[in-house]
């Protein structure tokens, strides 16, 4: 990072009639202030939030964002949620079994009591550590209200936890990078596409799935200039409907053979940059030789025949003639971003995508050059602003799992070779319904002998708690909010909680008081002291104007990460065992990796015979948003289904469906459309589940349908390696 950030664009900011906080209202009696979404969207997007009278009118784009920076329906209709009737303003108990679901009101105190006294209970029968730590994305980017952060620096100051290592959403990749890269600090700022000549988006919906939002405008802009945007999805998405020229269609879980299908075009016409392999990278004689065929055994894996462009097509669905033409244009126009999403990796061998994506920028050396990338990922993979941060203090009794295993902890523990847990404190989290296989994670809460959970409204995974304890709302609070970008936010907060609603850190400031470290938690500070302190430690160069137009701009912009190594390897070398981009050999061996990058692919269900691939809704986060009307009436919860698939079972568009796979069945209507390759199904992710007769989820829970079996040897989850069958409902 440069010295700091510079705050900019505050005459735009006034322009808007943005006023400083403490100001005077404009002529129409609303103060407009500068807010930004605290959760786990991935947006980090400048807004300004319009009050009236203590009451949150209307969030709109906060202009000194400039013209590449808006937000998106989340963050326009926050207020829907802040002033959701169902929001939690009591802190609740359960009243009954757990499979009852019954609650009961209770003040503060009791509610506090009985969760210092649980926690402790655990810790005297079972020893430290025996508390498994869930959540953290409810409020996952703020300086002082970061739910992961607060859970962990309060759990480990009680004795420890067991904390997950690595998130749903992208463990297998960040494997794949530390052992192949060395670093996880590998992406490029999206103002970098202006100098790109190819954009490809492998699995990566911009446009519903906002990994910074900046890069919907920039990828729109190219678009325009006359650069190519291939997206390469199972979906046409409105991301391959508004930003491509083109959508290549790939089956679910194939996409190692689609890479080594490229990769062998490059390879037999002599198309690879054999100069930037040399300097940098090593294993590429390794995997020239998988690709070109080693014997007379399947393609793609030892003894295996040539990754053939036809090969791959029978594989993953895409046409020959594309790979070839792709491979072609991806060799002669330089430099070429892949903007690689996270789906990919979320399958059955995901860490071999991974890995052979960040080959295939090597072989066209284009990893690290100003334009290209490194093929892994863009998403929260550069050095972020610098701010002040709240410490987790170690605790020797704390352990360490992925996140894919938590049901296992509760479930098996010990005897199943998982850290032993007994309660759960889970803060900002749907587990319940964001993990793989509903009915086991259900029957993980219900093995817990104790569990506290913070969340704005009574989500599924609440309604399997002793204790649920309100929270507030982003809008509620202020906050540096972090944007895994080359700026800071600063967001207001625009009004008052609810109910008995509290901030996070003031519940896990009080816990602390009750069980003896108070001071060691808040270090004789408020939420709001802190704020000053963490501010002060920041980038930002002049905090008051930060306040004011709500962002500061960092000095360093338009980063390329690895661009150092790139330009001279000798002298900047990645932190492998060899400097080099480690592409395949013993490194990759010792991590778990197949020794050579190959393809390995879930095996056919025949009972099965359709790939099922479960993304995320363009209005919802995850979970969140779900019930709400204004956001309710704008989702797609209909089974995608391929005519040719539709026809092939006599299903028609708009009819109820049941959707089998092998871990569960699920009922919901179907919508009939070319948008989904042959062969594939699409469901959104998010809906908690509604179990009728038999166990048929009614609602449309994705997950009831997937596996917690991990890939491996990441242990990530696998959501979009799921087989299943679609038949008309009774």
């Amino acid at each position: 990072m440069g010295p700091g950030c510079g705050v900019g664009r505050g005459a735009a900011c006034y322009d808007a009639g943005v006023t400083a906080p403490g100001s005077a209202p404009r002529p129409n009696g609303a103060t407009v202030l500068p807010i930004s979404c605290n959760r786990d969207c991935g947006g980090g997007c400048p807004l300004l939030a319009h009050v009236e009278e203590g009451r949150v009118t209307r969030i709109a784009p906060n202009p000194a964002g400039g013209p590449y920076l808006k937000g998106c329906i989340r963050g326009y209709l926050a207020a829907e949620q802040l002033y959701d009737p169902a929001r939690l303003t009591r802190p609740l108990v359960r009243d009954g079994s757990r499979v009852s679901g019954r609650f009961r009101e209770v003040s503060w105190d009791e509610a506090l009591r009985r969760v210092a006294d649980g926690l402790s209970a655990i810790r005297e029968k079972y020893g430290d550590g025996a508390v498994l730590g869930l959540g953290g994305s409810g409020s996952c980017r703020g300086a002082v209200h970061h739910t992961g952060r607060l859970r962990s620096r309060f759990l480990n100051l009680a004795g420890g936890h067991v904390c997950e290592t690595d998130s749903y959403s992208s463990a297998a990749i960040r494997f794949t990078e530390e052992v192949v890269l060395g670093t996880a600090d590998a992406g490029v700022d999206a103002g970098t596409v202006e100098h790109a000549e190819l954009l490809v988006l492998w699995g990566s919906n911009l446009d519903d799935c906002i990994m910074g939002c900046e890069w919907r405008a920039r990828v729109r802009e190219a678009k325009r200039r006359g650069v190519p945007v291939v997206v390469i999805d199972p979906r046409r998405t409105t991301t391959a409907m508004h930003l491509a020229t083109e959508w290549l269609p790939v089956r679910p879980g194939t996409d190692s053979a689609l890479l080594l299908g490229l990769l062998h075009v490059l390879v037999s016409e002599d198309l690879v940059d054999g100069g930037f392999v040399a300097a940098h990278a090593t294993g590429f004689d390794d995997l020239r030789r998988r690709v070109l065929g080693e014997g007379d055994g399947p393609p793609g894996a030892a003894g295996g025949g040539p990754t053939t462009a036809e090969w791959a097509e029978s594989v993953c669905g895409t046409p020959a003639a594309r790979i070839v033409a792709l491979a072609r244009e991806w060799a002669h126009r330089r430099p070429a971003m892949l903007v690689q999403g996270l789906s990919a990796q979320r399958t059955v061998g995901g860490e071999e995508a991974s890995r052979l994506a960040i080959a295939l920028q090597v072989a066209t050396g284009n990893l690290g050059r100003l334009g290209g990338s490194s093929g892994g990922r863009v998403w929260d993979a550069l050095p972020r602003p610098r701010m002040g941060r709240m410490t987790v203090p170690g605790a020797p009794a704390s352990t360490e799992l992925a996140v894919n295993d938590w049901p296992r902890v509760l479930l098996e523990g010990p005897a199943g070779g998982y850290p032993e847990a007994h309660a759960v404190y889970n803060i900002g989290g749907n587990y319940v319904v964001q993990g793989p296989d509903v009915r086991e994670n259900i029957r993980a809460m219900r093995a817990a002998e104790f569990s506290v959970c913070h969340d704005l409204s009574p989500t599924e995974t609440a309604r399997h708690c002793d204790v649920v304890l309100p929270v507030t709302h982003w809008l509620e609070r202020d906050d540096i909010v972090d944007s895994w970008a080359d700026y800071l936010l600063y967001s207001h907060k625009v009004a008052e909680p609810p109910g008995e609603a509290r901030h996070d850190y003031d519940i896990f400031a009080e816990l602390a008081e009750r069980m003896g470290f108070g001071e060691a938690f808040t270090e004789g500070k408020d939420a709001a002291a802190w704020l000053d302190e963490l501010l002060a430690a920041s980038e930002v160069g002049d905090p008051d104007e930060f306040r004011r137009t709500g962002i500061a701009w960092c000095a360093e912009r338009g980063r390329v990460g690895l661009a150092e190594f790139a330009a001279d390897p000798v002298r900047h070398p990645l932190a492998t065992p060899s400097g080099k981009v480690e592409l395949a050999g013993a490194v990759c061996a010792a991590a778990g990796l197949s020794e050579v990058p190959e393809a390995r692919l879930l095996p056919a269900d025949e009972a099965h015979p359709l790939a099922l691939v479960t993304p995320k809704s363009r209005v919802r986060i995850h979970s969140q948003l779900a019930d709400l009307p204004a956001f309710r009436a704008r989702d797609d919860r209909s089974l995608w289904v391929n005519p040719a698939d539709a026809a092939a079972r006599a299903l028609a568009d708009g009819d109820s469906v049941l959707v089998e796979s092998a871990q569960g069945r699920v009922r919901v209507p179907c919508r009939v459309t070319a948008d989904v390759m042959p062969g594939v199904v699409s469901l959104l992710a998010g809906i908690s589940p509604v179990f009728g007769a038999g166990g048929t989820d009614l609602a449309g829970a994705a997950n009831v349908l997937t596996s917690s079996e991990p890939t491996l040897p990441s242990r990530a989850c696998r959501m979009h390696s799921t087989w299943v069958e679609v038949r008309a409902a009774d």
